[in-house]
């Protein structure tokens, strides 16, 4: 049978790289000793009482259609959170509830970017942006953000990508993987761009309260910015619900209402259980979140502490999130290689970075999903496992 060229703009290395984490889930299923460290699914179940909200609206009956472009007492909340962080006027009708931030991601970039456009994604960029680009027909070209500067954006080298067909501006801060958060000097850049070439900015905000060190900020307070910036969020890594697909964007109410109709012919709107319990979250969970945050920083810390001044290794300290970028090059293999070796040697899972964009070639990304005591075992797995490449090559060298 006959498949539509869309197959082919959604599928690819990006869609590959989570080979290994579908392995190593399969194994710990079976009972296998394995420790994963591929994913951003927080290990914290959700909060009782955002959950026991959805449940009580379930009990209610709350289980008929919603509105399309979400609850206007959620959209409201998402508002003025938005206004406290950032200044910026925004109110329900800049606002969208979406299934979750990739759903957000996809359909701004369906209302915006069509065949024979070209989005800049700083790279590097969370793996699913391939495929969300080149779904609407649009041409991703990245623009690079190297490991050799902390992961910062190169400024030159965006500006050198942009062409006519220029659309958008696509990024993440803090970054998925990198951990990097933008500070002011950089995102005045990025909007000095856009605003000299006409360009939308979608900014993937996903992992903001989740900052240890920089404070971050949101682009769209910048002068001039509201207007053209599409602003990503979500209550998955933030508050632990990942499974509840509680996202959202903010934009101009142009762009929202042409998100709404495409929610018309995606969803018909979102389950009203789960925006009661997103309606708590985000009213009632800052204490949450302080306490998620203190937990990743210290799960951050171990993992440096562990691994920093291994041989082969080159951690890359996070600035947010729940991730650490690893350079393996020095160990003399393919970060794919590396984490084949690694899992079957030790049972540890972790993530080759590539598919995230040549800026993440040759290093894997570790997540901190999981317990301290569990985080320390891996930590050794691997420090052993780097070692013994470090003696082998040794070996050779001598002989």
């Amino acid at each position: 049978m006959r498949y539509s060229a869309l197959v082919e703009r959604i599928a690819g290395e990006a869609t590959d790289a989570w080979e290994l984490h579908f392995v190593a889930s399969v194994d710990k299923r079976k009972g296998k000793d394995v420790i994963v460290l591929t994913i951003g699914d927080p290990d914290f179940a959700t909060p009782a009482r955002f959950t026991e909200a959805g449940i009580a609206a379930l009990r209610a009956g709350d289980t008929h259609y919603s509105d399309m472009e979400g609850r206007p007492k959620l959209r409201i909340a998402i508002a003025e959170r938005f206004n406290r962080g950032t200044g910026v006027a925004v109110d329900a009708d800049n606002v969208i509830v979406t299934a979750g931030a990739q759903n957000a991601l996809y359909a701004a970039a369906r209302c915006i970017a069509e065949t024979g456009d070209e989005i800049i994604a700083l790279d590097p960029t969370y793996v699913t942006y391939d495929a969300v680009i080149r779904g609407t027909g649009a041409r991703i070209v990245q623009s690079p953000q190297p490991a050799a500067t902390g992961f910062r954006v190169d400024l030159a080298a965006l500006e050198h990508r942009v062409t006519p067909r220029t659309r958008a501006i696509f990024y993440a801060s803090p970054n998925n993987p990198t951990g990097a958060t933008m500070g002011q000097d950089e995102l005045e850049g990025i909007a000095r761009v856009a605003k000299d070439n006409d360009l939308w900015v979608i900014a993937d905000e996903v992992y903001a309260d989740l900052t240890f060190e920089r404070p971050h900020i949101s682009i769209a307070s910048l002068p001039g910015m509201t207007e053209r910036t599409v602003t990503i969020s979500s209550l998955s890594k933030s508050h632990a619900m990942t499974g509840w697909r509680s996202g959202w964007a903010i934009g101009p109410k142009a762009l929202i209402h042409h998100m709404t109709n495409l929610a018309i012919s995606m969803h018909y709107g979102l389950p009203g259980f789960i925006q009661e319990a997103a309606f708590v979250a985000l009213t009632e969970g800052d204490a949450e979140v302080v306490r998620m945050r203190e937990i990743y920083r210290r799960r951050r810390d171990l993992m440096l502490r562990a691994l920093t001044g291994v041989p082969g290794l080159v951690c890359h300290k996070p600035e947010a999130g729940m991730f650490m970028m690893i350079d393996v090059s020095g160990t003399g293999l393919s970060a794919k290689d590396f984490a084949w070796r690694l899992y079957e040697t030790t049972g540890v899972a972790t993530l080759d970075a590539g598919p995230f964009g040549p800026s993440a070639k040759g290093f894997l990304r570790v997540a901190f999903t999981i317990s301290e005591a569990e985080l320390a075992t891996a930590a050794e797995r691997i420090r052993h496992f780097a070692e013994g490449l470090a003696a082998m090559h040794k070996a050779s060298a001598s002989a």
